[in-house]
């Protein structure tokens, strides 16, 4: 197989790879980054019996069944809307009834580049779109316990708060008091700059009898819609549920719920969360705390809502005593510095550059890399040329090696045109004299074979970590690309790329190629010019700088060793 052949392959193995993951998300509901706000007042649950250990012990599958929100959600009503508390810090803005986050706005983060446009808005409960974080209590033997739809009331009274100037952390009480004398009081703090609220239950019981209950945290969305194409980002970032119980574990959304089935395991310091491109919501328990995990069954009646949950340890407080428990709830983007001073074991793989292992610690090395020079450039479209630069210079044996192979094929194409005239369409024969020439002239036809191989997952991971990076989102780089996430709006990237494409094509060796594969060949530049037109920039600008490296470097090793040589009879 001839260099021409091999690159060829590669080049339709990377179009047919991303063709079969859109297939692949053919059926796949829709994501939407923004959701409008709508509160929702719901029945109080029925909390079925359980029977709760000590306090010391931990339960391995709680029987209680926990409540769900009703699958329809109908409009505010006033009751719902007296509980309600909005609290805002300077990067997040809550609306909260105790039990539940009904929205989150994402204050740093617009939905567009345009003036004016509104926050992102993580949580909300439009019809069809909803996406709630909601926290609650099962009491054991039926006894009394606030859930996360009935139970805290705000202990202010409803209003909104505010995180004022000079203030380092704004905090919201809720309370809740059962008519056996047990009460909580749940505190949720905003920190400045933070986007994980710190949730505190404080259980104390002035009853007569000991209290005994589970906490229960989880997360329940309406299936996520993403737009399709293969120019849209969000069709390659993993969107589903994932949690951490000493090994990252994953479960994608399905056309109708999370795929894979149900989970049920016990995990000691891990964490759940719901993930999408750019953002991600997690509970993140205390690290000594051990809890069930469950991907549950549909709990919508259209039986399409997705829950993840993460339930116990169990408490058992005696008269006169009190116990506390505590959380962080994740709210916002998937930022590489903030989710690192967190320090959550695990929690640095919701920034899912692959499910592999080793292709996610390239794709963090490789952003570890960009980062470093973000902050040396200031630009990341300069920090994404800056990362191609050095890419390249720690692959060039590799590459050098590629383009050697390239260029002594090249030396011998007289040699070959000429055997092809012997041989016409005897193709037994040509392929038998073409690797004698080959073994006489010391040609290894695979020669590029392995640097090309190597080179792969680094690019491919590379491309990741730009579809992934939520520093690159609305970034600018300069002049015209004002958005690196964005398309070229002149499309001169595109056309770059293209026109670099084909001056590549004119340096690479075809022997051998039949008539079929030269015009496949000559259609590539226009087929990836059409395709890279509807990319964002950033991404396009990262291939354009990779082309024109590899085209100036193919275009030295050819001067050197390419010259052709002399036909032979």
């Amino acid at each position: 197989m001839n260099q021409t052949r091999v690159f060829l392959i590669f080049a339709w193995l990377m179009v047919a790879t991303l063709l079969w993951m859109e297939w692949g998300k053919f059926n796949a509901p829709k994501l939407a980054e923004t959701a409008t706000a709508a509160t929702a007042q719901v029945d109080a649950p029925a909390v079925a019996a359980s029977t709760v250990p000590a306090a010391a012990a931990v339960p391995t599958a709680p029987s209680a069944q926990l409540p769900a929100s009703s699958a329809a959600v109908p409009t505010t009503g006033e009751s719902a809307a007296s509980a309600l508390v909005t609290v805002s810090s300077d990067v997040l803005r809550l609306v909260l009834d105790g039990g539940s986050v009904h929205s989150a706005e994402l204050l740093k983060y617009p939905q567009s580049k345009q003036p004016g446009s509104a926050p992102v808005q993580l949580l909300g409960r439009e019809p069809g779109h909803f996406y709630a974080a909601e926290s609650g209590w099962v009491g054991a033997n039926g006894a009394e316990a606030p859930t996360h739809e009935h139970g805290f009331v705000p202990e202010a009274g409803a209003g909104e708060i505010r995180l004022a100037d000079g203030q380092a952390e704004v905090s919201v009480p809720f309370v809740w008091h059962g008519e056996n004398g047990a009460s909580i009081r749940r505190t949720y703090t905003l920190r400045r700059g933070d986007y994980a609220v710190q949730v505190r239950d404080e259980i104390s019981n002035a009853g007569a009898e000991p209290w005994q209950g589970y906490v229960y945290r989880q997360l329940q969305r309406d299936p996520p819609q993403v737009k399709r194409g293969m120019t849209n980002p969000d069709s390659f970032s993993f969107n589903g549920a994932t949690w951490w119980d000493g090994g990252y574990q994953r479960r994608k959304f399905g056309k109708d719920y999370l795929e894979d089935g149900k989970v049920e395991k016990q995990i000691s310091g891990g964490w759940i969360a719901i993930l999408q491109h750019h953002f991600f919501t997690a509970w993140i328990p205390q690290s000594d705390a051990t809890a069930t995990v469950s991907l549950d069954a549909p709990v919508a009646s259209d039986g399409t809502r997705a829950l993840i949950r993460e339930m116990g340890p169990a408490y058992s407080v005696a008269p006169g005593e009190q116990a506390t428990t505590s959380a962080r709830l994740w709210i916002g983007p998937k930022l590489v510095d903030k989710i690192q001073a967190a320090a959550v074991p695990g929690l640095d793989r919701v920034v899912d550059y692959s499910r592999f292992s080793i292709l996610t610690l390239i794709g963090q090395g490789l952003f570890w890399i960009l980062s470093h020079l973000h902050s040396l450039f200031g630009n990341w479209g300069w920090a994404i040329i800056g990362l191609v630069v050095l890419v390249k210079l720690a692959l060039y044996p590799l590459s050098a090696a590629q383009y050697k192979s390239f260029a002594k094929m090249r030396q011998f194409q007289p040699r070959i045109a000429q055997l092809k005239e012997r041989y016409g369409d005897d193709r037994e024969k040509l392929n038998t004299a073409m690797m004698e020439l080959y073994r006489k002239e010391k040609i290894n036809p695979m020669g590029g074979c392995l640097p090309i191989l190597v080179q792969m997952p680094i690019f491919l991971t590379l491309y990741y970590v730009l579809v992934e990076s939520v520093e690159l989102r609305q970034a600018p780089w300069m002049l015209w690309i004002q958005d690196l996430t964005a398309r070229d709006p002149y499309f001169i990237l595109p056309v770059v790329n293209a026109a670099v494409m084909w001056m590549t094509q004119k340096l690479t060796p075809s022997p051998g190629m039949d008539p079929m594969q030269q015009k496949m060949m000559q259609a590539m530049p226009l087929i990836f010019g059409v395709m890279m037109a509807f990319f964002p920039s950033g991404l396009v600008l990262y291939w354009v700088t990779n082309g024109a490296l590899g085209l100036l470097q193919q275009w030295w090793m050819t001067k050197r060793h390419g010259q052709p040589a002399t036909a032979k009879s």
